[in-house]
């Protein structure tokens, strides 16, 4: 039988274990020479690099509605919280720096979460959604990622009019995995974000126009069995455009998924 870690032991070790984690990044951010973007703005910078919306309710198997419209309740009220940010030359931009805790005390709701390959619900779940759409602006920039987690290594759901390629996500947990960015360029950036009835909107936007454009796509994506197991496969690149001549000047691969399919796969073709 595989050793339980200290955290598995029982719900009392998991808590010691979650607040060493809140502790030591506490303290590495106290040490961290990084200078964090704080300063936001209600007017918006003029130009805009790139615009996504994210669907809120989405169908995700069989997670219940509640946790869907509960979601719908916690963006709303973390959206504000990073909505105008500056991300100014040499600063760096942290989720949860602006968001800070997720509590009851706060309006949060219990929302989906997702922890060792399995879906559950907590207080203020949904909050990858908003990770994962800040991340697919960024990578649509030349700004630098600095921290960035996966949910890694299982496909979870299964596709459902997929906008972004499948290995793009985020995982975020507060305050010890966070997602962060550091803008390394001469121009100043900033976070346009706002809940709609039914969307996550956001805007990436900065004081000057860019010379080089960026896309992101997957290669290759297959399904294949592995043993008794059904796993997704492929390649996610971005390439790097020079505005001027059309001309790819990079391309770079951001992801290779391996990842255990957690759901039926009856209907899905699979590699022989």
């Amino acid at each position: 039988m595989k050793r339980k870690l200290f955290c598995e032991i029982s719900p009392f070790t998991y808590k010691i274990s979650v607040l060493k984690c809140r502790t030591v990044k506490r303290i590495k951010n106290v040490l961290s020479q990084d200078k964090f973007a704080k300063e936001k703005s209600g007017e918006r910078l003029p130009v805009v690099i790139y615009k996504h919306n994210s669907l809120i309710r989405r169908t995700l198997g069989n997670v219940d509605k509640e946790l869907q419209d509960n979601k719908a309740v916690n963006l709303s009220i973390a959206a504000p919280k990073v909505n105008g940010i500056i991300i100014k030359p040499g600063e760096v931009f942290s989720f949860w720096k602006l968001v800070g805790s997720t509590t009851e005390k706060k309006g949060y709701k219990d929302g989906l979460t997702i922890s060792n390959a399995r879906t559950s619900r907590g207080i203020g779940g949904g909050m990858c959604q908003f990770t994962n759409l800040i991340h697919w602006m960024v990578l649509h920039s030349p700004l630098e990622i600095v921290e960035h987690h996966h949910h890694d290594g299982y496909d979870l759901f299964p596709d459902f009019n997929r906008q972004v390629p499948f290995g793009t996500g985020t995982s975020i947990v507060y305050n010890y995995l966070d997602y962060r960015f550091k803008n390394n360029t001469d121009a100043a950036f900033q976070l346009v974000v706002y809940v709609t009835d039914t969307h996550l909107c956001g805007e990436l936007r900065a004081t000057e126009a860019l010379d080089k454009s960026y896309h992101i796509a997957s290669e290759d994506e297959h399904f294949v069995r592995e043993g008794d197991t059904v796993y997704r496969k492929g390649r996610v690149y971005r390439s790097t455009i020079d505005k001027k001549s059309g001309n790819i000047i990079k391309k770079e691969l951001l992801r290779e998924n391996h990842a255990k399919v957690m759901y039926d796969t009856s209907n899905i073709k699979i590699r022989s």
